[in-house]
């Protein structure tokens, strides 16, 4: 099962790199042929490097516009069928509603440019509209890249500005296309594979709704272990194949961790990781990130910490040093497994740090009583060293 979970992550990241690189080589020709004609019109050398320059620059100031249209186009969606706003991120600044106040948070994903989360609406016989949410984001995307190109029309050829409104085009579809078929790209499933999967299996719809219903409590500071008990109900290891059940499977998980039921969770951490289930990617390496605290604050056993702390999990928990569980699953290993108390000391405080703008006071509150519980966990002969 862990071979076949590392083939769809390679396959994800190797998706990942061609989808870019061919957003790049259409960039690149457009920005050659402009070039090009600048220079049969007499442009000196200097204009055309400053070009270059600008466009290149333009390029992925294009890329972040476009992902602040995707997450609009959510945000657009979602209202439209009944979603009540939570939050809006774009790369790590988030905007949160909380005590009906918009805050102003960071909050970092690796692999991931933003982010929209609303409140879901009712269920209406165990169903509610979640396509239009899903698709919203490529919706816009699209639009917005044929009104680019009709714009660009009305420019002259081959100036500036129908160069730049060009690569809003081919950036505006590429988002379209990336983001709307149902593929697995980098660490988390895209909005196609969310819409499939929920396409797929009618009962889903309630574990998406569980979903966005947890993180709109979580939003005003509500911890997991004081949310109804019946959300957190594990799915069958059949039902665990679709992505967005799998999910309300890791909610129970992080539930059985915020009651500091360390064991059941481990068991049913480890059981959840083994299947070839919708849990993969940045919500798989978080899980074995709780597996190595449980793990140190527990037996702390030398092979069964090597065993989890592989190559690529190292690469992700380095990659998200600045979210809270992480910071604490290391300075437990710093305090518990290498005994470097100076080391644990730093640690602690990039934790505190990382606290002072996270958007979600409840999951502060539960990582600083896991901090606790790694320092009780410390036997005298760790703290004599």
């Amino acid at each position: 099962m862990k071979n076949h979970q590392n083939k769809k992550a390679r396959l994800g990241q190797c998706l990942a790199i061609v989808f870019y690189a061919l957003i790049g080589v259409f960039c690149g020709i457009l920005i050659v042929m402009y070039l090009e004609r600048a220079e049969t019109q007499g442009m000196s050398m200097k204009s055309q490097i400053l070009a270059f320059l600008l466009l290149f620059i333009a390029m992925y100031a294009i890329m972040l516009v476009q992902i602040v249209i995707h997450e609009a186009g959510h945000l657009l969606f979602g209202l439209m069928t009944g979603y009540r706003f939570c939050s809006f991120r774009i790369l790590q600044f988030m905007w949160v509603r909380s005590d009906d106040r918009i805050r102003f948070k960071r909050l970092h994903l690796a692999g991931t440019g933003g982010q929209c989360l609303m409140a879901p609406p009712d269920l209406t016989n165990g169903t509610m509209p979640v396509q239009l949410y899903n698709y919203g984001g490529s919706i816009l995307n699209a639009i917005s890249a044929v009104v680019f190109l009709g714009i660009s029309l009305l420019c002259p050829a081959g100036s500036l500005s129908r160069t730049i409104l060009l690569l809003f085009t081919v950036i505006g579809f590429a988002f379209a296309v990336m983001n709307g078929l149902p593929l697995r790209i980098g660490p988390v499933n895209n909005d196609g594979c969310n819409a499939r999967d929920l396409a797929r299996d009618p009962e889903s719809v309630r574990a998406f709704w569980t979903q966005m219903k947890v993180n709109e409590l979580i939003s005003e500071g509500v911890r997991l272990k004081d949310m109804p008990e019946e959300w957190f109900t594990v799915p069958s290891d059949e039902a665990m194949r679709n992505g967005i059940t799998a999910t309300v499977g890791l909610l129970a998980c992080n539930r059985l961790m915020d009651e500091h039921r360390f064991e059941e969770a481990d068991r049913l951490m480890e059981h959840m990781l083994s299947l070839d289930s919708g849990v993969a990617g940045l919500a798989r390496n978080l899980t074995v990130c709780d597996r190595i605290y449980v793990e140190l604050i527990g037996r702390n056993r030398s092979e069964a910490l090597d065993t989890l702390m592989s190559r690529e999990q190292k690469k992700i928990m380095k990659a998200m040093r600045t979210n809270p569980s992480v910071l604490r699953t290391e300075y437990a290993c710093a305090l518990i497994a290498h005994r470097d108390t100076a080391e644990a000391e730093k640690t602690l405080k990039a934790f505190n740090r990382a606290i002072e703008t996270y958007p979600y006071p409840g999951e502060i509150q539960a990582e600083q009583e896991l901090i606790a519980l790694a320092q009780q966990a410390q036997t005298p002969a760790q703290t004599e060293a």
